[in-house]
This record gives structure tokens, sequence and C-alpha cells, in this order.
């Protein structure tokens, strides 16, 4: 763990947020500035500052659990289609250097492409969503 890392922290449980999934090697939880509802990120709980430095087995590991969020997400927000974002670096704007993948649920009416705007999102909006994604991974 990376005591200066806030997804160490929140793998932890030293750090709060939503959580929809969690096994032996990964853990999902919301995003607090989600591009919509639903908006999860999927780390491996061990600390790896890229994807880059991850050994090969623990990527297929974490995108195992990618696969589970991924369906519960687009079954739990009703979404059209699904966006899957890994950025590794600075240079690709990796913000939170800890492996991450985005799950971005996405939907038709936002046609053409690119992002709506992110916004700082809401507890009670988070644990409602929250709940919802953890109920459809688990169906």
């Amino acid at each position: 763990m990376n005591e200066d890392c806030i997804f160490c922290k929140i793998v932890s449980k030293k750090a709060g947020a939503v959580t929809v999934f969690e096994d032996e090697h990964s853990l999902a939880f919301l995003d607090i500035h989600p591009l919509n509802p639903g908006h999860t990120l999927v780390v491996p709980k061990k600390h790896y500052p890229s994807m880059v430095e991850m050994p090969p087995e623990e990527v297929g590991r974490v995108f195992v659990s990618v696969a589970k969020v991924m369906r519960g997400v687009m079954k739990a927000s009703k979404a059209d289609g699904i966006n899957i974002g890994q950025s590794n670096g600075r240079a690709a704007s990796q913000e939170v250097f800890h492996m991450h993948v985005h799950v971005i649920p996405r939907y038709i009416h936002e046609l053409p492409g690119g992002f709506p705007e992110r916004k700082m999102a809401s507890e009670t909006d988070l644990e409602q969503i929250g709940r919802k994604i953890k109920a459809a991974i688990g169906s």
C-alpha cells in the first residue's frame, strides 16, 4: 500500500467510497466526479502506479472484474452503451497514480460522441446508484 495514494486508502477502508464490487484482487467504487451516474472505477487492491508496472496476470484479474462491473453498471443504469477507459502516465491524462479502469455508462441521446461535463456527485446519488449496481452484479 502507498500511504499517499487515495485509492490505496479506499482499498484499505481508510477513506470512504461507495463500493459496488469486491473480490480477492480488485475493488470497484463509484467515481465522485462522474461523467454519468454509475461511472465506476475498478482498481487492483495492490498498488501499481499504472498498467505498465503490472504483471500481465494481474491485468487479467482486474479485467475479469471490469467485465462483471460493466454488466452491472449497464443493467443498473439502463445505459445504451459503456465506455471503458484506462490511462497510463501524466501525458495520457492519468490523474491518480494507482492503476484504474473507468466504466462509464453512455446513452443514445448523448450522440454525437464526446463526454458530458463532470460534476461532483452527491453522497445520496452515489449511494442510490451504488445499491442498484451492487444488486445488478449479484444477479
